[in-house]
C-alpha cells in the first residue's frame, strides 16, 4: 500500500492504491475545504506534490493552475489518485480555519417555564411504624415540595438502582430532578446534597458548517455560557448532498459521530466559559436541518434525495442525549426541532419561532441562506415554504478568489465611481486572502453602480482601466494587488465569478417569487422580509436589493434576525409550552417543490439579471441605473 507523508507535519497515512489525496488527508485526521463535495468544481482544495507521482489531469485544470504552479506539483486534493509513495504539502488556504461564527440572536424575552425542575429534600428514614419504600417516600417529598403528584411520576430502572445508596450515604439529604418528557414527568437523576442551584439546559443550532451552542440557567433563565465550533462533518463533504452520499457508501456511524463530537465540541467551551460541570445540563434542545438531525440520530438519510424525497420523520423527536454520544448527564433529554419536509427542516422551525411571524397577521417572508437557501412566507394562519441549492458561490464557491468567512476574507467593498478604486474591509483586519459572501454581494452592486458591469453581468471593457482587463480566458476587474494581499497574488473577480454569482442570487428571488405567485400576493402586501443567519446578518441589505436577491422593500423592512435556529432553540428549552406549538407551526406550513412547479424555472430565468428582467419590479435600483448611465455618458 502507498504511503502518503503530509507536510509540514510529516503525518504518514498508509491508502489504497488509486485512492484520492483527499481520502488520504480526511483518514490522517485533515480537515480540507471541499466546498464542491470533492467533484473537482471548486478548486478549493488545492495541494502541492513535493515528491512522487499522481494520476491528475493537469490539462483538464489547466484553467484552475498557472503553468508554474502545475510544475510545481500542484493538484486538486479530491481528483489526484496516489499512485506510489508521496510527500504533500497541503497550503494552510486549503485547511479548513476558524471561521467568524454567528452565534448572537436577538433578544428573546419569553416567559421562563422550563421543562426540568430540581428538588432539594430531606426525607425521614424510614422504620418500622413507617416502611414505606425508598422510591415512594423520595416521590412524596417531591410532591409535598410542590412538584408532581407521587403517582404521576415515572422512575426508570437505571435511577431506581441509584436511589439506596444515595439516600443512605446522604444521611437522607438529597436532590432530584425531574423533567417533563412525552410520556408524562420522569424522574432522571437523584444525588447527594442540595444542588438545587445546578440546574442548565443547552440549546444548539446544529449547521451544515457550524454548531453553536448556548447554556442557560434553568432557574432564571440567564445565558451561562456560548460556545461554538465548525461542523467536522466538513471533512466528509461540504454540502447536504456530499455527505448523503458518504452515508451511503457506509459512512452513516462517521458522520452521526461527527455531529456529536462537533456539538461536545462547542458544549464544552460553553460550559468551561461558564465554570459549570456538563453532568449538570438535564435536557439539549437541538434546531437543525432535516438531514443533518436525521444523521445526528443515526436515521439513514439516503431516501430524502430522491423522489419522492420523503425523510423518515417529520414530528418531534426525544431520546436520552448520552444515546446519541452527547456529554451531557447519564439521563438528560434530548429534544429535536420538527420539520416540514427534506429540506425545510427544525432550523426554519426556530427561524419561524425567533421571528414572530407565526403569530402575527402581517404577511412575512423569511429567508434563510447558508449552504442551501430556505424561504418562508406567510402569517398566522397560512405559510408557504420551498428550499434549494443557491449554489456555492454566495458562500465563496466557484469563485477565483471566493472562501468562506475566514480571517483575511474580504467582508465589505465599496468602490469610489471616479477613480474605481475598491476600499475594502477584511476579517479581523488582516491582509485579504479572498472575497467571502458578504463582500461578493457588496462588490458586485458597486460594479453595477459603476457601470463597470451590465445587468448581463459582463464587464465593460471598453472602459480604460488598470483594473479592468483580460484574464485568462474572461475579463476580470481586480479588487486588491498582490502586494496588498497575504497570498502573492492579485484578487480579482472575473467575469465567469459574476455569471455564477446572478445564478445563485436569481434562485434566491426565483423563490421568493415562486411562493408570491402561489399566494397571488405582490411585493407591496409583503411587511417585512426577515434575514436568519451569517450570510442575511453581515450582507448590506441595499446591495441585496439592488442585485436583486430579494424582493425590493423599503429597507427598513429588511430585518436581521441574526441566527434565529439559535434564537428559536432558546425559546423551546426556557418555555415548555413554546416548545408544544412547534408540531402546530410545521404541519401549518405548505412546502413547494420548486423542481416540481413549472413557474420556478421562468422565474428564474427573469431572475438571471441585475436585478430582474422587469424593472419595474424594482423601481428603486431602476432610478439608480438611470443615475449610473447619466454619470458615464457625463464622463
Amino acid at each position: 500500500m502507498p504511503t502518503v507523508t503530509f507536510l509540514p507535519t510529516f503525518r504518514k497515512i498508509d491508502v489504497s492504491q488509486g485512492s484520492t489525496i483527499l481520502e488520504a488527508a480526511q483518514k490522517a485526521g485533515f480537515h480540507l475545504n471541499v466546498v464542491c463535495g470533492g467533484q473537482g468544481k471548486c478548486g478549493k482544495c488545492r495541494v502541492l506534490v513535493k515528491s512522487g507521482n499522481v494520476l491528475f489531469d493537469r490539462e483538464q485544470y489547466s484553467t484552475v493552475f498557472s503553468d508554474e504552479e502545475l510544475a510545481e506539483g500542484a493538484c486538486l486534493s479530491c481528483q489526484a489518485r496516489v499512485i506510489e509513495n508521496i510527500r504533500v504539502l497541503i497550503p494552510e488556504a486549503t485547511i479548513v480555519q476558524e471561521q467568524q461564527i454567528l452565534i448572537d440572536m436577538e433578544d428573546i424575552p419569553t416567559d421562563l417555564n422550563p421543562a426540568v425542575w430540581k428538588y432539594a429534600l430531606e426525607l425521614s428514614p424510614p422504620s418500622l411504624d413507617d416502611p414505606s419504600p425508598d422510591l415512594t417516600r423520595l416521590l412524596w417529598g417531591i410532591e409535598k415540595r410542590g412538584g408532581p403528584r407521587e403517582g404521576s411520576i415515572y422512575a426508570p430502572l437505571e435511577v431506581i438502582r441509584q436511589i439506596p445508596r444515595v439516600l443512605r450515604e446522604s444521611g437522607w439529604k438529597i436532590t432530584a430532578t425531574v423533567a417533563l418528557v412525552p410520556g408524562g414527568y420522569r424522574l432522571i437523576h437523584v444525588e447527594k446534597g442540595n444542588t438545587a442551584t445546578h440546574i442548565y439546559g443547552a440549546a444548539v443550532d446544529l449547521g451544515t458548517t457550524t454548531v453553536v451552542v448556548y447554556i442557560r440557567n434553568l432557574l432564571d433563565g440567564s445565558i451561562a455560557g456560548v460556545g461554538s465550533s465548525y461542523n467536522h462533518q466538513i471533512s466528509c463533504g461540504e454540502d447536504i448532498l456530499s455527505r448523503v452520499t458518504f452515508a451511503r457508501s457506509g459512512g452513516l456511524s462517521r458522520l452521526q459521530s461527527l455531529a456529536a463530537e462537533s456539538i461536545n465540541v462547542a458544549l464544552t467551551t460553553a460550559a468551561n466559559a461558564a465554570g459549570i460541570d456538563r453532568d449538570d445540563i438535564y435536557e439539549v434542545v437541538v434546531a437543525g436541518n432535516t438531514i443533518m438531525t436525521h444523521i445526528l440520530m443515526g436515521i439513514d438519510p439516503a431516501y430524502m434525495i430522491e423522489e419522492p424525497y420523503v425523510p423518515v420523520v417529520r414530528r418531534y423527536l426525544t431520546a436520552a442525549a448520552p444515546r446519541v454520544g452527547l456529554s451531557v448527564g447519564e439521563n438528560s433529554g434530548l429534544f429535536i426541532f420538527p420539520a416540514v419536509s427534506d429540506f425545510i427542516g427544525g432550523d426554519i422551525i426556530a427561524d419561524i419561532l425567533a421571528s414572530g411571524m407565526a403569530g402575527s397577521e402581517d404577511i412575512s417572508l423569511l429567508i434563510d441562506i447558508g449552504t442551501n437557501f430556505e424561504v418562508v412566507l406567510g402569517n398566522q394562519d397560512w405559510m408557504f415554504s420551498c428550499a434549494g441549492a443557491a449554489g456555492p458561490a454566495l458562500e465563496g464557491g466557484e469563485v477565483l478568489f471566493g472562501m468562506r468567512a475566514n480571517p483575511g476574507a474580504i467582508e465589505q467593498v465599496s468602490l469610489d465611481f471616479g477613480t474605481l478604486t475598491p476600499s475594502y474591509k477584511t476579517i479581523r483586519d488582516q491582509k485579504p486572502k479572498g472575497l467571502c459572501g458578504s463582500g461578493l454581494i457588496d462588490l458586485l452592486a458597486e460594479l453595477l453602480k459603476a457601470c463597470i458591469i451590465d445587468r448581463t453581468g459582463r464587464i465593460n471593457t471598453a472602459i480604460v482601466h488598470e483594473r479592468i482587463r483580460m484574464g485568462r480566458q474572461v475579463p476580470e476587474f481586480v479588487v486588491a494587488w498582490r502586494e496588498e494581499t497575504a497570498i502573492d497574488r492579485d484578487i480579482v473577480i472575473t467575469e465567469n465569478d459574476i455569471k455564477a454569482l446572478i445564478m445563485s442570487k436569481a434562485s434566491v428571488l426565483a423563490a421568493c417569487q415562486t411562493l408570491m405567485n402561489q399566494a397571488g400576493i405582490g411585493r407591496g402586501e409583503i411587511t417585512r422580509i426577515y434575514f436568519s443567519g451569517a450570510f442575511g446578518t453581515y450582507i448590506n441589505k441595499d446591495h441585496a436589493i439592488m442585485i436583486g436577491l430579494i424582493p425590493e422593500v423599503p429597507v427598513h423592512q429588511v430585518i436581521g434576525i441574526g441566527n434565529g435556529a439559535i434564537a428559536g432553540a432558546n425559546i423551546a428549552l426556557l418555555n415548555r409550552k413554546k416548545k408544544r406549538l412547534l408540531d402546530e407551526i410545521a404541519r401549518k406550513i405548505a412546502y413547494i417543490e420548486l423542481n416540481a412547479d413549472p413557474s420556478f424555472m421562468d422565474e428564474y430565468t427573469r431572475s438571471c439579471f441585475l436585478p430582474h428582467t422587469d424593472l419595474s419590479l424594482f423601481p428603486g435600483v431602476e432610478e439608480m441605473l438611470e443615475e449610473c448611465r447619466m454619470r458615464r455618458v457625463s464622463t
